[in-house]
């Protein structure tokens, strides 16, 4: 093991940080996580941690609000237990969604959740595949943005599928699908499609792009309720594609 770096796992990360700690030869970091009968969280650090290298490895899945509030409480608890710096290994970021103000009178969650981050004492943020890059911007401490792209690119390589399209299901995910037809070298179209203002309900559907007889790979970078991905596939069936594949990070 590196002279002073300790890694320690959150309850949403038990397995992803006993595999890293299996891949480096080095021991897991002793802590506890537990809730009081009121629900609040309580953590406590077992090791001395003083001029240490922390990795904190907590990823925001559900329940989200939960697994946020673990990853601060445990930060801070290594910050007051003086660690020399606290990376934050969070594959999933939170809130990432909301990331711009785009109707009135409504928060940027993901900025709020980057100073709540830097205030509890994050000294880096790893994590993977953001919904959108600018949230790097968020935050006054480097942010390390690991790609799925090139594992995804080179398994979907060894599946040898001809007359390939990749196509975002949006608009706003364009820039990551050119990305993916760059490596795979194919072509790439857009699901474009209009929602109303009011109610969110998407009244337009369009493919931009040729896709007609074409075998088809939607990539994306979250799955939610999987709506979008199913109306999606059916858009490309009726505009003409033959097989659709679905590639997606979280």
């Amino acid at each position: 093991m590196p002279d002073g770096m300790k890694i320690f796992a959150g309850s949403a990360s038990k397995n992803l940080a006993k595999d890293i700690c299996e891949l480096l030869s080095v021991k897991l970091g002793k802590c506890e996580t537990k809730k009081f009968p009121n629900d609040n969280t309580f953590v406590h650090i077992f090791e001395n941690v003083r001029g240490v290298d922390c990795f904190v490895v907590q990823t925001s899945i559900k329940p989200v609000n939960d697994n946020l509030m673990e990853a601060l409480i445990m930060v801070d608890a290594l910050r007051r237990a003086s660690a020399k710096r606290i990376t934050l290994v969070m594959p999933y970021f939170a809130y990432a969604r909301s990331d711009k103000k785009d109707m009135p009178r409504i928060a940027i969650t993901a900025s709020l959740v980057a100073r709540m981050l830097e205030i509890a004492g994050i000294g880096r943020l790893l994590c993977m595949d953001l919904h959108a890059e600018q949230i790097q911007g968020f935050f006054h401490i480097p942010v390390d943005q690991l790609m799925a792209a090139p594992i995804i690119c080179t398994y979907l390589r060894t599946k040898k599928i001809p007359n390939l399209a990749v196509v975002s299901p949006d608009a706003g995910g364009a820039r990551r699908a050119r990305q993916y037809a760059d490596r795979l070298k194919c072509d790439v179209a857009i699901v474009d499609k209009v929602r109303d203002k009011m109610t969110g309900e998407i009244i337009t559907w369009n493919v931009i792009g040729d896709i007609i007889g074409m075998n088809c790979v939607l990539v994306d970078d979250e799955i939610n309720s999987g709506g979008s991905i199913i109306k999606a596939c059916k858009v490309l069936k009726d505009f003409g594609a033959k097989d659709i594949y679905a590639a997606v990070t979280h």
